[in-house]
C-alpha cells in the first residue's frame, strides 16, 4: 500500500510502498528515547519527495544506520541502513505516516539494547 509521511513541520516529506503487518518497538538507546514504531521497506520502495537538504544525519556505535531527522523541527521520520546480507532498507517511523492507524497493527518488541 502506498503511504505518505512527513516530519512535523513538513519540510521533509516522503512516499513509501509498505505492507505493514506489524510494527517494531526497539528498546535500544535511541529508539526508546524517540518512541518510534518502525515499519521497514526496501530502498526502491521509498521516495523522498521533499527535504533532502533539510535532513541531518546522526550515527553512533557501529555507524551502520543513518538516523535522519529534520533540521527544523527535529523529528526523525525515517532512517536508512542495510539489511543483513547488504541490501539497503529504510526504517520508517509509522507515527509519521499520514492517515495510518498504528494502533490497529500488532507491535513486536525488539531487544536492541542487548546488541
Amino acid at each position: 500500500m502506498q503511504y505518505t509521511g512527513s516530519c512535523h513541520c513538513g519540510q521533509v516529506q516522503f512516499e513509501a510502498d509498505l505492507d505493514i503487518k506489524q510494527l517494531i518497538s526497539c528498546n535500544c538507546s535511541i529508539c526508546s528515547r524517540k518512541g518510534s514504531l518502525l515499519a521497514f521497506t526496501d530502498l526502491e520502495h521509498f521516495k523522498l519527495v521533499k527535504g533532502e537538504d533539510n535532513l541531518q544525519d546522526y550515527q553512533f556505535n557501529t555507524h551502520t544506520i543513518h538516523h535522519l531527522f529534520c533540521k527544523t523541527c527535529g523529528i526523525g521520520a525515517f532512517g536508512r541502513g542495510k539489511k543483513p546480507g547488504g541490501p539497503e532498507m529504510v526504517a520508517i517511523n509509522a507515527r509519521c505516516l499520514e492517515n495510518f492507524d498504528f494502533s490497529a497493527v500488532p507491535v513486536v518488541h525488539y531487544d536492541g539494547k542487548s546488541l
